[in-house]
């Protein structure tokens, strides 16, 4: 949970009489996080591509629980990577563990799901209502809210809520009269389904009635376990304990007498699913609540009793949008009504992850599969770096507090501690790394945080863990790289993206040693920084993977893209632009400026078939090559400011914006990828973005919102006002800071720390000559 916000303290005698009657009994007045929380739409990118879910979870929150709806076949399970897809009509049932936004899939844990009638242990099918568990439903009776979800069961006439705490999930199930009630609990179902996929699980029934379990799995994070604790508000009447694998059941209670009474009320194997009755509940409401932990069952129960010792579901509810409330509300944004719902909506879909994962006592399961205990620091996991080092962790140090980005580090560096391999995450959950996607990008989040003043870690200990993990010569060609100064084509795929990347995260590593005076670290990396010119092609102008004999790779084709290419998730159209660290250098390399962003109008401007990309999924949201589904091209609308055209960043920003965001279900042109793409919203929305994560400068683009206000963690604050600004009125006139004029296109981060007021008077055509003095560039466009 988010610690409140300071305020100021009183000051005077008379305030104490304020104070006293603020004590008493009365509803609480409305605040600018009432108003961002009401404009959030949680089924936003829930279709299309979007990939996020619609469930009950709070801020960072360990408990993801969200109704699955039913995948057709596996080899469709790329849509529903979250669980959940709009278009369909079918709930398999609420599980409790969800990714938003990710191109790729896991999770999905203790599936339960509230039943009538005739006891059915199967899913069933699609199309063939009755065949099982699964309920059909209508968006009719969908409700979703930060924290809070609803649905009618069809097939069922259940009607299902949905609420949760940071390590508790709590259902309210209301069922029809004269009906038999059930609830089924399944641990054999996860997103991305397959054979063998559970490596082990157990069920049993405990003597006061608490349900308790885990299941291993070897899915994208092999060796992966979870434990739960579960509660109902009412007696069981009955309960079926089924390993359908092995055909095993336990049925009804242990006999009186009987000399063990758990045998028939635990159950272990590969596929076990279990049914609980209550014949009291018909009719009336049935509660479940649910504890998960990383730790043990023992661990599940401690949880359940710390965040949900008694059966208050709206109480649950409350709080969990006062957290919501609270976080959102680190942002007043004025608009119309779309505006203000697509920029909180995705200001929420920023704070879905990383998560939690630890215990209530600060225990967790590390990389090393021990359980380890945070002391001074809470530990958070899943890390989907590649996407989220670009502008997610930024905005962290822009709106949350200072503590939150501690605690990530302070996490990355015990994993790193707890690894085998002596590295920081690369892309981990659940505590373990699945080595997806390319770079090391735990270094340029722990390096922004470092340059920006936010250092509750120990910092050479940082700093050695990012040289260890710039130098793990096994990984992706690093090896290579450290010997030729590019990762060769003909020894690792995909070397130009790698080497592309590698250079910018060793340009962070430069940076922060040359702030911590380690002359010798900064000296070698600020010459790996330099190793992008090795993937420079001048011949063609763009970035190309060579061999290890020096030569580019042949045949060439620039808009070749796909897995044995010389690019990640792109083609030469989306990764040439990727030297954020030197912009000066690339557009010297191109011959100059102008002739760098007209290669860049050629990529906005080309006549594509989005056919050229079926065989790759996450290449989505093109706009010529410019694919903004995809993070390699989130940076280069804003290349134009960067290199002395500002109006033409505001032009590009404007048909992105137009065409990418919408506040509908497909309104995400892309896999949201744990809440980059709404990152680069907000960011965008607010008129400037962290093309260099590391150099402290956000780079302006144009404002999207009236007004908007920054509550900052300092507990100052920062207004950007966009006066005049309209659909006709989208370029930036002249700018002001705090009452003076502002004549370059970036701000700092201490001028932005400092609050105050950015003003810029929009007007209906492009103005050539504001921001263009050469001597006031950001700092990879300049010498400083």
């Amino acid at each position: 949970m988010t610690p409140p916000r300071t305020k100021s303290s009183f000051r005077n005698w008379g305030s104490l009489a304020l104070l006293a009657f603020a004590a008493l009994p009365q509803a609480r007045a409305a605040s600018p996080g009432d108003a961002a929380y009401a404009a959030v739409d949680p089924f936003i990118g829930t279709g299309g591509e979007g990939h996020t879910f619609p469930g009950a979870t709070v801020p960072y929150g360990m408990v993801q629980l969200s109704p699955d709806t039913q995948i057709r076949s596996r080899k469709e399970g790329y849509g529903w990577a979250a669980g959940y897809r709009y278009d369909d009509r079918t709930i398999v049932g609420f599980s409790h563990t969800h990714f938003s936004g990710t191109g790729h899939s896991d999770l999905g844990d203790v599936l339960v799901m509230p039943t009538t009638g005739a006891v059915k242990l199967e899913r069933g099918d699609v199309g063939k209502p009755g065949s099982g568990y699964t309920s059909r439903f209508r968006h009719e009776t969908e409700t979703a809210q930060p924290g809070y979800y609803a649905v009618t069961l069809d097939d069922s006439g259940v009607r299902a809520e949905l609420t949760a705490s940071a390590r508790v999930g709590l259902h309210r199930y209301a069922f029809p009269a004269g009906k038999p009630a059930h609830v089924v609990v399944d641990l054999r179902t996860s997103m991305y389904d397959y054979p063998g996929k559970v490596l082990w699980s157990r069920l049993r029934v405990r003597d006061d009635g608490t349900v308790t379990g885990f299941r291993e799995t070897r899915g994208w994070a092999p060796g992966r376990q979870l434990y739960f604790a579960m509660r109902f508000s009412q007696p069981v009447s009955g309960r079926q304990l089924h390993d359908t694998e092995q055909d095993v059941a336990y049925r009804g209670f242990p006999p009186p007498g009987e000399k063990d009474p758990h045998r028939r009320a635990q159950i272990e194997g590969r596929q076990l699913v279990a049914a609980f009755d209550f014949d009291s509940a018909t009719g009336r409401q049935l509660l479940v609540k649910v504890a998960i932990s990383p730790v043990s069952e023992e661990g599940a129960i401690a949880n359940l009793d710390a965040e949900a010792p008694g059966w208050d579901f709206d109480g649950i509810r409350n709080a969990a949008k006062r957290q919501w409330s609270e976080a959102l509300g680190a942002v007043d944004a004025q608009g119309d009504e779309a505006q203000r719902k697509r920029f909180y909506t995705a200001l929420y879909h920023t704070m879905l992850g990383p998560t939690l994962f630890m215990d209530s006592d600060g225990r967790y399961r590390g990389p090393d599969n021990a359980v380890h205990r945070a002391k001074g620091w809470t530990n958070y996991s899943t890390f989907s770096l590649w996407d989220t080092y670009r502008a997610l962790h930024p905005l962290m140090t822009l709106l949350q507090p200072p503590q939150r980005t501690n605690d990530i580090v302070n996490s990355m560096l015990a994993a790193r501690r707890e690894s085998a391999y002596g590295v920081l995450p690369v892309w981990a959950f659940h505590g373990l790394e699945t080595w997806c996607m390319i770079g090391y990008h735990a270094v340029p989040v722990i390096a922004d945080a470092y340059m920006k003043g936010i250092r509750g870690y120990d910092a050479d200990e940082a700093l050695q863990a990012m040289v260890a993990s710039a130098d793990y010569g096994p990984y992706d060609g690093i090896s290579q790289y450290r010997e030729l100064g590019y990762v060769p084509i003909d020894e690792e795929g995909e070397a130009a993206s790698k080497t592309l990347e590698y250079a910018f995260d060793d340009w962070t590593i430069f940076r922060m040693a040359q702030a911590m005076g380690r002359k010798d670290i900064a000296a070698e990396f600020g010459k790996r920084a330099a190793n992008w010119k090795h993937a420079f092609d001048p011949a063609t102008g763009f970035m190309r993977a060579r061999g290890r004999d020096g030569g580019f790779r042949e045949p060439f084709d620039p808009t070749a893209s796909g897995y044995g290419t010389d690019y990640t998730e792109g083609n030469a159209w989306q990764y040439s632009w990727y030297v954020p660290q030197d912009v000066a250098g690339l557009a010297a390399a191109h011959g100059g400026a102008d002739r760098l962003l007209d290669k860049l109008d050629q990529a906005f401007d080309a006549k594509v078939d989005p056919k050229v990309f079926e065989h790759m999924e996450d290449i989505t949201g093109l706009i010529g090559w410019y694919a903004h589904g995809n993070e390699p091209s989130h940076h280069v609308a804003y290349l134009y400011a960067h290199a002395g055209q500002p109006w033409r960043t505001q032009a590009r920003l404007k048909q992105i914006m137009d065409t990418q965001y919408a506040a509908r279900p497909d309104g995400l042109a892309g896999n949201d990828d744990l809440g980059q793409m709404s990152a680069w919203y907000v960011f965008t929305a607010l008129g400037f973005y962290p093309v260099a994560p590391g150099s402290n400068e956000y780079i302006i683009g144009r404002p999207f919102l009236p007004r908007a206000t920054l509550d900052l963690p300092n507990g100052k604050r920062f207004a950007i006002v966009a006066e005049g600004l309209d659909d006709a009125h989208g370029y930036i006139g002249n700018a002001t800071l705090n009452g003076k004029p502002l004549e370059r296109a970036y701000l700092t981060h201490a001028e932005i720390m400092a609050g105050g007021e950015l003003r810029f008077t929009m007007q209906a055509e492009p103005d050539k000559a504001w921001a263009t003095d050469p001597s006031q560039r950001p700092y990879s466009m300049s010498a400083r």
